[in-house]
C-alpha cells in the first residue's frame, strides 16, 4: 500500500498529521443527537442491540436482562449510529450503524449523520473504539464521555468521492477477514461439540460400553440421561453436598468472578468491570468449595475454587461433604456440562425474558444425579482429562490465529481511515459482504449494562 504524497499536521490528542488535503471537521457539524423515545409504543418497534456485530435485532425468547418497560427506549433509523458513552473501556463494542429501523436503549446515545457517508464516520469511530483512543474524553470512574465534550471533539474529513472509496475498500477487505474468522470460528465450535460429547458420553456411560444399562424412568432426567450402567446409582444432589452461606464482614480478602472459565481472582485496584462500593457484605469462598452463578442459568457457569476468597452474596457457594461416595473433579464436570447443555435451565423458575432465570435452593437439591463407584468416577475424569487438553489446546492455537486476524483488521481499518495508506487507487473487485460475529453472552451483558445506566 502506498501513502499519500504530501500530509499537514493536526492537533487531535490521537491523531497528529492527516493527508494535506483533507479537511478537519468537529462533530457537531456532522452529527446530530437524536433524542426520541418509544414511549407507550414500544411494540410497534423492532428491538436492537449494539454488539460486536453492530446494531443487530435482539431475540427477547434467547434470554438476557430487559427493563419492566421500554418507554424510555430511543427511535433508531437505517444510518443512524448509536454510541455507548460510558463505561468506554470495558464495553465490547461502543459504537454501531444501524441498518434497521427499531429501537435501542435509552442509555445510548443516537447520532443522525450529515453531509458525511455514515460508514466512513462508523469506520473512523470503530478504528478509535478498537485501540479505545478516547480516553482523553473520558471523566468519572466510570469513564463517561460527555455529549458536549464528544460533539466538540474532532474528525478528519476526506473529499466525499474519497470516502465512498475508502468505505468500498474497507468492506471488501473487512469482509475477506471475517470470512476467515468466521471459518476459523466453526472449527472452534466443532472442537467444542466434540469435547462435550467426550465428556457427556463419559460422565453419563462410563468406560466400559459393553455392559448392561437401566434405563431412566424420570421423563425430565431421561432427556439429558437416558440410561445409566446398571451397577451405578441415582442420587440427588442434597445427600452429598452441603449450601454454605459465610458472609465475611470486612474487605481485604480477594474477589472470586465466575465466569465460563471457572472461578479467576479480579483485579479490583483497576476499576475495570462491574465494581462493588463495598466487598464486606460478599461471603467466602474456601479452597475445595464450588461457587456457582445460579441465578442466570443462561450465561451462569460453575468453578471449583483453588484460594480462600469470597465473591457475590447472590451467588451460590457449597461443598462436597461425602467424599466417600463422591469424587469432586467427576461432579465438577456434571455441574459444568448442565450448564452447557443448558440441563439446570428446565429446573429454573423467575423471569426468563428478563435475565432472571435461577436455580432455587430446593431445585438444586433435588436435582439428579448419578453416582457410580467412586473409583470409577477417578477412572472417567483421568479418562476425560488428557483428551480434553488436547482439544483445548487445538482450540487455543486457533483462537491465536482469530488474534492475529483481528488484530490485522483493526490495524488496516485505522490506517485507512487516518490517511495512512492510500486506497484511491485500488481496484475493488466483487464480494460478498460478511459481518462480524458476536458471541451471545457479549451482547447479552452489554445491554445489561445499558439497561443499568438508562
Amino acid at each position: 500500500m502506498l501513502q499519500y504524497k504530501q500530509y499537514k499536521a493536526i492537533n487531535i490528542p490521537w491523531l497528529t498529521e492527516i493527508p494535506a488535503h483533507w479537511n478537519i471537521q468537529r462533530n457537531k457539524t456532522v452529527f446530530s443527537e437524536m433524542k426520541e423515545e418509544v414511549g407507550k409504543n414500544a411494540k410497534q418497534y423492532r428491538l436492537l442491540s449494539l454488539t460486536l456485530n453492530g446494531i443487530i435485532p435482539r431475540d427477547m425468547e434467547a434470554g438476557g436482562k430487559f427493563p419492566e418497560s421500554f418507554d424510555k427506549y430511543k427511535i433508531v433509523k437505517p444510518g443512524y449510529m448509536a454510541f455507548c458513552l460510558f463505561d468506554v473501556d470495558e464495553t465490547p463494542r461502543t459504537v454501531g450503524l444501524s441498518q434497521y429501523d427499531g429501537m435501542l436503549t435509552g442509555a445510548y446515545t443516537i447520532m443522525q449523520v450529515h453531509d458525511i457517508n455514515p460508514r466512513y464516520a462508523y469506520y473512523y469511530y470503530l478504528s478509535l473504539d478498537n485501540q479505545k483512543k478516547l480516553r482523553p474524553l473520558y471523566t468519572g470512574l466510570r469513564k463517561t464521555i460527555n455529549v458536549n465534550t464528544f460533539q466538540s471533539a474532532k474528525l478528519p474529513v476526506p473529499p466525499r468521492e474519497e470516502q465512498e472509496q475508502i468505505v468500498h475498500f474497507l468492506d471488501w477487505k473487512v469482509s475477506a477477514i471475517n470470512r476467515l474468522i468466521a471459518n476459523y470460528q466453526g472449527r472452534i465450535k466443532t472442537l467444542e461439540m466434540l469435547t462435550q460429547r467426550i465428556i457427556n458420553d463419559y460422565l453419563i456411560f462410563g468406560c466400559n460400553k459393553n455392559q448392561t444399562w437401566q434405563k431412566i424412568s424420570d421423563v425430565t432426567t431421561s432427556r439429558w440421561m437416558p440410561k445409566i450402567p446398571s451397577h451405578w446409582e441415582l442420587s440427588q444432589i442434597g445427600k452429598h453436598f452441603i449450601i454454605k452461606k459465610r458472609i465475611a464482614g470486612r474487605e481485604g480478602f480477594p474477589v472470586l468472578s465466575i465466569t465460563q472459565q471457572g472461578l479467576k481472582e479480579k483485579n479490583i485496584a483497576s476499576n475495570e468491570g462491574q465494581m462493588a462500593n463495598d466487598y464486606s457484605g460478599y461471603q467466602f469462598v474456601y479452597p475445595g468449595d464450588y461457587a456457582m452463578n445460579h441465578m442466570d442459568l443462561l450465561t451462569g457457569y460453575i468453578g471449583i475454587s483453588s484460594q480462600l476468597g469470597v465473591t457475590s452474596p447472590d451467588y451460590r457457594v457449597f461443598s462436597l461433604e461425602d467424599t466417600i461416595h463422591c469424587y469432586a473433579d467427576y461432579y465438577l464436570l456434571l455441574f459444568q456440562l448442565c450448564y452447557k447443555r443448558r440441563i439446570f435451565y428446565v429446573h429454573g423458575r423467575g423471569a426468563a425474558a428478563k435475565g432472571r432465570w435461577r436455580l432455587p435452593a430446593e431445585n438444586f437439591r433435588r436435582f439428579t444425579i448419578p453416582l457410580p463407584p467412586i473409583e470409577e468416577q477417578k477412572e472417567i475424569v483421568n479418562k476425560i482429562k488428557p483428551i480434553q487438553l488436547k482439544l483445548e489446546k487445538l482450540i487455543q492455537g486457533i483462537e491465536q490465529k482469530i488474534s492475529v486476524l483481528c488484530e490485522l483488521r483493526a490495524r488496516l481499518i485505522s490506517d485507512v481511515v487516518t490517511g495512512k495508506i492510500d486506497v484511491r487507487g485500488v481496484e475493488v473487485p466483487e464480494f460478498a459482504p460478511v459481518e462480524e460475529e458476536a458471541g451471545e453472552e457479549e451482547t447479552v451483558l452489554a445491554e445489561e449494562k445499558a439497561n443499568e445506566q438508562a
